[in-house]
């Protein structure tokens, strides 16, 4: 199999720090892979994970642990019985506010959940970005990406 040398982040977002955090992986990592193609969840469905390229969600949470409502069609969507993404290679930062710990992150944590049940696999450690914590997210996001990209490529 090639490796892939697109990297596909895919934002969902409430208030614009996941994408905003998108925007930076975008251009810190540029010298990085071939290609960086940021796309916000609204209206995609699981074709968005075809092709040969390295996937990147990058979402908050919302309301009560929910994914935001720009993410919640393709999250119902990577639900359909049948669904397999086997040989999809993905990594997850999750946003999300500890003043909730119930809930912190959980928009992130539900996506790699269900991908991995679909047979995704999972390259490193979740992201967990804090908006009581943390000053700068997209600073920390594209440096955490740097250090992702050299495992997730060989």
């Amino acid at each position: 199999m090639q490796t892939p040398r697109t990297l596909r982040i895919l934002v969902g977002t409430v208030t614009s720090t996941a994408e905003y955090v998108a925007q930076a992986i975008e251009l810190d990592c540029a010298d990085l892979v071939d290609q960086i193609d940021v796309r916000l969840m609204d209206d995609l469905d699981p074709s968005v994970f075809e092709g040969a390229a390295l996937y990147l969600i990058c979402t908050s949470t919302f309301g009560e642990g929910d994914v935001p409502d720009n993410a919640r069609s393709l999250y119902d969507a990577l639900n359909r019985p049948g669904l397999r993404l086997d040989g999809v290679r993905y990594g997850v930062i999750a946003l999300g506010d500890s003043k909730y710990p119930q809930t912190f992150c959980n928009g992130g944590r539900r996506f790699d959940e269900r991908l991995t049940a679909l047979g995704a696999t999972r390259v490193g450690e979740l992201l967990c970005l804090d908006a009581s914590t943390e000053l700068e997210p997209e600073a920390r996001g594209a440096a955490w990406c740097r250090t992702w990209l050299a495992e997730a490529l060989p």
